[in-house]
């Protein structure tokens, strides 16, 4: 009698060693699949669950002639130009499924986005990595947002926790209810975002109102569970660094008796991802978050009995 097909999750990406996702050392696995669509996402890669590719112009080695792509995309969405340079059609290309330029590139110019991993071949690695973590690590799941995936992340779960790994999440929290609850059911620890408390400013840079975003938080703060929950803000000028905003969050926090919050200033780290993936990035002429605002918005979590931490200093 052959064995039960195991459910398939789509990873880009695995990382040891991590230190700022949770307790101690960890390995953090970013999950495909993304409900908002932030205009300042350092992972845009991540938005659609299914395989897609990216083109890096700088592995390209199309100036010193090289031809080994050429005739392979069967679907018309590869051409080049006098100087020999590919040239995607990005709506052609994102309905691919054989990825024949990715498996022709010698150095990995093309590449996929996308991974699949069976529930065990994930539990593997993870396992293989907690020989690096001592007493206090664990593994972090993020993404994109890893709730997408939830029937492939809630059987991870329940193995990690049967071999006792501690289990956190990084996540946006926009998804069902139903969901969310199931999963935190086997969450040790989470990072929740919060982009704003204007339902329609958080429409307009992230694509989607905030308010079942809000329900869950409010829910899960008010509920039995028993693990430990830090917010974070991405902090963007303009956008949601206002004393505004932050005294809504404030009030928010009260309200569900949240103690915790970690203020991440903005960064571009992720412009190049967006560029090869023939995406327009439009925060690319956008400041850094001054150094005296964020303490000034450090000051007012602080003044209201708000544990505080700004970047890579959370408390664990």
């Amino acid at each position: 009698m052959s064995s039960q097909k195991q459910l398939e999750g789509m990873i880009f990406d695995v990382q040891s060693f991590s230190v700022h996702d949770g307790p101690g050392c960890r390995t953090t696995v970013f999950l495909n699949g993304c409900p908002l669509s932030c205009k300042w996402c350092a992972n845009p890669e991540s938005w659609t669950v299914r395989p897609h590719m990216m083109f890096s112009e700088l592995s390209c080695q199309y100036e010193n002639g090289c031809t080994v792509c050429h005739g392979k995309c069967k679907n018309g969405a590869l051409s080049f130009n006098l100087d020999n340079k590919p040239v995607i059609d990005w709506n052609i290309c994102k309905d691919c499924e054989s990825f024949e330029c990715v498996n022709s590139c010698y150095y990995n110019a093309f590449k996929l986005c996308a991974k699949p991993y069976t529930v065990d071949e994930l539990v593997q690695v993870i396992k293989r990595d907690s020989n690096n973590w001592r007493s206090n690590g664990g593994v972090t799941f993020s993404g994109g947002e890893p709730l997408l995936q939830h029937e492939f992340l809630h059987e991870v779960l329940l193995k990690c926790h049967e071999v006792n790994i501690h289990t956190a999440i990084e996540t946006s929290a926009c998804v069902s209810n139903e969901v969310f609850n199931k999963i935190f059911k086997d969450i040790d620890f989470a990072f929740i975002d919060i982009k704003h408390m204007d339902r329609e400013k958080h429409k307009e840079q992230t694509g989607v109102y905030n308010d079942l975003i809000l329900e869950n938080i409010s829910n899960l703060a008010n509920s039995d569970w028993n693990g430990r929950l830090v917010l974070r803000v991405p902090v963007i000028s303009g956008f949601n660094d206002s004393a505004e905003n932050i005294s809504d969050i404030i009030s928010f926090m009260h309200k569900n008796n949240l103690v915790e919050i970690n203020l991440l200033p903005f960064h571009r780290l992720g412009e190049s991802k967006w560029i090869q993936l023939g995406k327009e990035y439009e925060y690319s002429d956008k400041g850094d978050v001054d150094e005296g605002h964020l303490e000034e918005l450090q000051d007012m979590f602080l003044d209201n009995g708000i544990a505080c931490y700004v970047g890579h200093e959370t408390a664990f």
